[in-house]
């Protein structure tokens, strides 16, 4: 099996009422924040090492935020499902919510670390502009340094960025939720 063939939210709460897992593969940054009620989280980068499905699994749901990821990886998540019969759920997290089924959401968690890379790397980026632009134009490498390390961080898979904002307290609180 190479493929998964994709459902909608509401099938998929139809099935999870029946005794299907619904897997989440996203990070468990992100799944700390927020969450569908009685999914198991089984993140994407384990998925090679340790196989979602247990004793007892028959239907396994796989889902993300949006769908991407589960799509993209479908294959991977089909051989994953081992003996299982398997789908995607359409739209993941997003469509999920936007029929109206249940989100679990836990705001005293941190960002997800891609957003935080975001937030941190955008702010640098307008501050060695406007630094550049009304102190020194030297203060412009600070953008290009920043760039620099996105494009790393993408070529490699490597970020210096999400490792540093990984150490910063604020983001302690994950390891305990997940």
């Amino acid at each position: 099996m190479t493929d998964l063939k994709t459902i909608s939210p509401q099938r998929a709460a139809e099935l999870m009422r029946q005794g299907a897992v619904l897997v989440d593969v996203r990070e468990a940054d992100e799944y700390a924040r927020e969450k569908i009620p009685g999914a198991r989280h089984h993140a994407l980068s384990r998925i090679d090492a340790e196989h979602p499905a247990r004793p007892g699994d028959e239907i396994l749901i796989f889902h993300c935020r949006s769908g991407a990821r589960t799509k993209g990886n479908a294959p991977r998540l089909a051989q994953a499902a081992g003996s299982c019969a398997a789908f995607v759920l359409e739209g993941g997290l997003d469509a999920w919510k936007k029929a109206g089924l249940p989100v679990a959401q836990d705001r005293r968690q941190p960002l997800e670390m891609n957003r935080q890379v975001q937030i941190a790397a955008g702010s640098l980026i307008v501050a060695g502009v406007a630094l550049g632009w009304l102190v020194n134009p030297n203060l412009f490498a600070l953008s290009g340094f920043v760039g620099a390390g996105l494009m790393f961080a993408g070529i490699t898979g490597t970020c210096g960025m999400a490792r540093l904002l990984d150490l910063m307290p604020w983001n302690r609180r994950t390891a305990s939720a997940a």
